[in-house]
Formats: C-alpha cells, structure tokens, sequence
C-alpha cells in the first residue's frame, strides 16, 4: 500500500491517494477541490479510482467530488450521519466560505466500526462526531494507517465553532475512540503535517 499526498484548495486541505501497488488501483480520501489535479494524477500514474472516501462533509473536503463522479463513475462513501450536512450547501459551508454551493449524496453510508473494502484494500470506520455531527476517520489496521480528517491533528484537533461543533464531543471521541490505537499508528490529517497516536497521546495540549 503506498500513499500520496495532494494538498488542493483555498485552506490547503491534504488529499490522499490510497494505492493498491500491485493493481494500481486508489481509493481517494477527501476531495477538496481542484478535480482537474486529481484526474492528472490518476491518468499519469495509470491508476484506477475505485471510491471516494470523506472523513466529513465541509466544503473544503468535497468540492471535487461531484466532477470526479462524473469522470470515473466511482461511488462515494460517507458515515450515515454526515448524509444531511453533506447535501446542505449552508450547513456544509461550501457557499457562506468558499462561495460554491455544494450538494454531495453519499453512495455509500457507513456506520460506526463497520469495515469496508475498496482497491482491494480493508479499512475500518471509526465515528468521531465533534467537528461535525458525522464526522468519522477511516482506519487500516495492517499497515497502521489512519486517516483522520479534521477530528485530530498534530498537536491540535479539529476546531468545534462550526454549525453543529461541540469540543467536549471531539475530545471524547479522539480519546475514547482514537487514543485506544496502537501508539505507532501513523496519523494523515485533513490539514498540515502527520503525526502518530503515540504522539498525541502524550503530548496534545487539547487532550490532557
């Protein structure tokens, strides 16, 4: 599994590509913007989209979504409660902060510790309401991976004053759900650089 890093979009939000090396097929997690970029870089590394993964639905992680389907027919997943902030172009912010109004319907709704398969690669769902009421991360166990989103980040997590937000929500869902990782599970945030839940766990200032 290999794993490339696009950051697109007014707030630099981190776009991963999730590669199955021996096929050449990805699974995308968050599509900010700019899906002329990532369909660039899909055809110049010969790789199949098979999924779009959103760790929530703000309008910084998913107006790339809808010309992707579009383009690669691909099907995209979300939890089960993320399905109406995501079709809100108010509650999701695309238009009051990015001014394009954005309405993404999930193909796929996921629920809390439900494990899924896409480009032959398995990752579990881990529900982290805070950020937004649906927010969730999507982990891989085998190579110890997790994506987070905007629920954690290096020495931060994600800010709560949104509609919908609550910190002592995020709080508890980075350490009940998040912190019981194993310390050398290596973090991709939706913003900035990695971290590790070894790291945060000791040295997070929000979480203390």
């Amino acid at each position: 599994m290999k794993i490339e890093t696009m950051v697109l979009g007014q707030v630099r939000t981190n776009c991963y590509l999730v590669i199955q090396e021996e096929t050449r097929e990805a699974v995308l997690v968050d599509a900010a913007d700019r899906a002329d970029i990532i369909s660039r870089k899909l055809v110049d590394e010969d790789l199949t989209l098979k999924a779009v993964f959103l760790t929530h639905g703000h309008g910084d992680h998913i107006l790339a979504v809808e010309k992707l389907k579009q383009d690669f027919g691909v099907k995209v997943y979300a939890a089960e409660t993320e399905a109406d902030l995501l079709l809100d172009p108010r509650k999701n912010l695309s238009e009051d902060l990015f001014g394009i109004p954005a309405a993404v319907k999930a193909d796929v709704l996921l629920g809390d510790g439900q494990e899924i398969e896409a480009a032959g690669i398995t990752f579990q769902v881990i529900h982290t309401p805070g950020h937004t009421p649906g927010g969730c991360c999507y982990y891989q166990a085998q190579e110890k991976v997790l994506f987070s989103g905007d629920t954690l980040f290096h020495g931060s997590v994600g800010r709560t004053d949104f509609p919908g937000g609550s910190m002592s929500q995020l709080v508890r869902s980075v350490r009940e759900k998040l912190l019981v990782l194993p310390k050398d599970v290596t973090v991709y945030p939706g913003h900035e650089g990695m971290t590790a839940i070894g790291f945060e766990k000791k040295h997070n200032p929000f979480l203390g």
